[in-house]
């Protein structure tokens, strides 16, 4: 036991020297830039430019996509990974955060189907033009029965049915020549932490994502039964601690097995488990060897006072309530790394009197007293 407990101080004053000397080797050429709510100092490079809060869900769904996309075109357009983190629960646990956060999912998937998959854009209007005509077509017949005032014709109730199924399809056509869904057409696949999550989205989503979206499960016996051959985009959504063995045995599999894979998306991943993986040798090399190389393509998450969030390849920026402020936030900090739970709590309080700045580094002691606070609040 003594044993234990001097390894684990030694790797926690190790942990506290090594952050030290990142953070006082850190050198940054600072500039200042002007955003739509105020003008901020800010370094030249990307990871240190501020990112701006988004206006809605949906912007927000769109903002991810593009960032996966841009990554993944940043990687030289080869096989990448990266992860997605969208909570906006702000400690309401009403719901799960896979329940919360599965209209985010929905948009997100389609904005990043129509940006990589080739041919999806396109197919996408051109069901947005049935749509369009079949509703003008309505109209004519409306305005038509109201000036007659009498019956339609078969040819003209005919018609109306039709358009009638294309509003409803949402301008899909069945049997469709060019069907994204023909063999050997590309694939996005969802995996959920388990089969009836999958089922529902099977049943619910329908309409909701674009067709050649195939949902599957990250637990049960239908993971070693998937052809991943024509797999484009894989996301794992929502996966748990006790699926962290299939997350990557399904993840290693596809990359192997998949002709085309582009992009492989972690959104609000939580593989490590004080119950399941705990946080001794399996769970640091699962953090290593899965977790901590995925990049933040897009992170946002609410507080009770503000918000956290990030776009890749910007900063992570802590923004503040504000009514004063323009769109009613106002940056308070930017950082080119994910802060800390204790950390952010703590830019709030210097940022509002609350805590007086700590010296840059700290001392030892500070910084180990920092280290298990920080601990105790997990």
């Amino acid at each position: 036991m003594i044993f234990r407990l001097f390894h684990f101080y030694s790797f926690v004053l190790f942990s506290c020297f090594s952050s030290s000397a990142i953070v006082t080797t850190a050198f940054v050429t600072s500039t200042f830039s002007t955003t739509k709510r105020g003008t901020f100092l800010l370094s030249t490079p990307d990871i240190y430019t501020p990112t701006e809060l988004p206006d809605s869900l949906e912007d927000g769904a769109q903002i991810a996509a593009e960032a996966c996309a841009k990554y993944w075109e940043s990687n030289g357009e080869v096989a990448a990974r990266c992860r997605v983190d969208f909570n906006t629960m702000a400690g309401d646990e009403t719901f799960t955060l896979l329940k919360s956060s599965t209209e985010f999912m929905q948009q997100m998937v389609t904005f990043l189907c129509n940006a990589v998959i080739p041919g999806l854009q396109e197919r996408r209007m051109e069901e947005m033009m049935r749509v369009s005509r079949a509703r003008s077509t309505l109209r004519e017949f409306d305005s038509e029965r109201k000036e007659e005032d009498g019956e339609e014709s078969e040819a003209v109730q005919a018609q109306r049915e039709e358009c009638m199924a294309i509003l409803r399809n949402d301008g899909r056509v069945e049997n469709d020549d060019d069907n994204i869904n023909k063999k050997g057409a590309p694939v996005a696949r969802i995996y959920f932490p388990d089969e009836g999550n999958a089922a529902l989205a099977r049943r619910d989503w329908a309409g909701m994502v674009p067709d050649c979206v195939q949902f599957s499960s990250c637990g049960g016996v239908t993971g070693s039964k998937i052809d991943v051959e024509n797999d484009m985009l894989v996301f794992f959504f929502c996966p748990k601690a006790s699926e962290s063995d299939s997350v990557e045995e399904l993840l290693l599999e596809t990359e192997t097995k998949s002709k085309n894979l582009k992009l492989s998306v972690f959104v609000n991943p939580n593989l490590v488990d004080m119950g399941v993986t705990g946080f001794g040798m399996a769970g640091r090399m699962l953090r290593e060897r899965l977790i901590d190389p995925l990049p933040y393509t897009y992170y946002l998450r609410t507080l009770s006072w503000g918000a956290l969030t990030r776009v890749w390849p910007r900063a992570f920026s802590v923004w503040q309530e504000d009514e004063s402020a323009e769109g009613g936030y106002r940056l308070i900090k930017a950082m080119s790394r994910l802060p800390s739970n204790p950390e952010v709590e703590d830019i709030y309080d210097i940022e509002n009197g609350f805590a007086n700045a700590k010296s840059e580094g700290g001392g030892l002691l500070d910084q180990l007293g920092d280290f298990v606070n920080g601990m105790m609040k997990l």
